[in-house]
């Protein structure tokens, strides 16, 4: 499919963005259930939360592979970037922000603001809510445009494309090393959180992302050749790490898996690629579905901000009375719920917002 084609329809990013959007609203419904759970089912729900644990390394992933797309031909100034994603990005991050801290303040992550101070502190880091310790990291891969569109000049040959994924490799290594024998196993692994809202621990999907884009061609040829292989290391590191969880003492609590663990980085590889290859035979194919990605990619982030408002929404008005009756059925309900409900009233709001202005 050519280039300019792809500006109608989706792109392996937009593939990436929905998927994750997607699996993260479903780790939501999982963090509720568990809390209610009988023991019987919480290795099943570990499972499960494991199975979508992907989520923001692909989103990252995503943002970048289309971003280097879009501003391919005509780059804009830095000024016109951040200017542009301020309705895009800033402007609802501060407004479901604002509404969780206001609307639903038990949701707050860590500790609960009682002050000024405090309060900017638990708005700043993402401990709003349990999801929004990634808007805080993926914020600053935002702010850092200017710095992937360097590495993108850079990068002209194979050779550009091996230095640069041989010199993220080695550092991505040794960070991962350092927090697998340094901070997990430790008691800083809790009191280190912030970790997870630093830009470099994700920085290597970023990369990821501009390397996708830059050899699209030959990338998707080769991951929809190499599928299964994927498949198959997706399951056997989905097996590690669920055993890695599991040999905690009980209850089983999700915040003791991490993104930077060897075998959820593993795992993680495997699943964009199998996103990536995904996209590129429905590219070759020009499926009927390239459309609807291309316009769920544009609802996706809002989407995902919405998500855990409309959950609780769902949860309080019957959600919850449900899962403690019937497991899976609750949580597919709630699931299927809050989907609908989150992608619905970013489409509506849009709809309103581009009426509002044709008048």
């Amino acid at each position: 499919m050519r280039n300019e084609d792809l500006n109608a329809v989706a792109d392996g990013g937009d593939y990436l963005k929905v998927f994750a959007c997607t699996a993260v609203m479903l780790q939501s419904v999982l963090g509720l259930a568990l809390g209610i759970s009988q023991p019987k089912n919480q290795s099943g729900l570990a499972w499960a939360y494991l199975l979508v644990k992907f989520t923001a390394p692909a989103f990252i992933c995503g943002i970048l592979l289309t971003t280097m797309r879009t501003t391919a031909h005509q780059q804009p100034t830095y000024r016109q970037y951040l200017k542009q994603q301020w309705s895009a990005l800033f402007l609802p991050t501060i407004c479901w922000t604002l509404a969780y801290l206001l609307i639903f303040p038990g949701l707050q992550q860590h500790r609960s603001y009682h002050d000024g101070v405090s309060f900017a502190w638990q708005f700043v880091t993402g401990n709003a809510a349990p999801h929004l310790w990634y808007n805080t990291m993926m914020l600053q891969m935002i702010f850092l445009m200017p710095l992937f569109w360097a590495i993108r000049r850079l990068i002209h040959n194979r050779w550009t494309v091996w230095w640069v994924l041989g010199l993220t490799t080695i550092g991505y290594l040794v960070w991962v090393t350092w927090y697998t024998l340094r901070i997990y196993p430790t008691t800083k692994f809790t009191g280190w959180y912030l970790l997870d809202r630093v830009f470099l621990g994700f920085f290597p999907y970023a990369i990821l992302g501009i390397l996708a884009w830059h050899g699209w061609s030959t990338v998707q040829r080769q991951l929809r050749r190499w599928w299964w292989p994927l498949l198959v290391i997706g399951v056997v590191t989905l097996i590690g790490q669920d055993r890695a969880l599991l040999s905690w003492p009980l209850p089983v609590s999700f915040s003791r898996t991490s993104y930077y663990l060897p075998a959820t980085v593993i795992y993680i590889l495997s699943i964009i690629g199998l996103i990536l290859a995904l996209a590129g035979h429905q590219q070759s194919r020009h499926s009927r579905w390239l459309s609807v990605i291309h316009r769920l990619a544009g609802y996706a982030y809002p989407s995902y901000l919405a998500n855990v408002f409309w959950l609780q929404l769902i949860w309080r008005l019957g959600g919850a009375t449900l899962t403690r009756q019937h497991v899976i059925v609750g949580i597919v309900s709630c699931y299927l719920l809050t989907w609908c409900w989150s992608f619905g009233f970013t489409a509506l709001l849009d709809k309103a917002l581009k009426w509002r202005k044709a008048k």
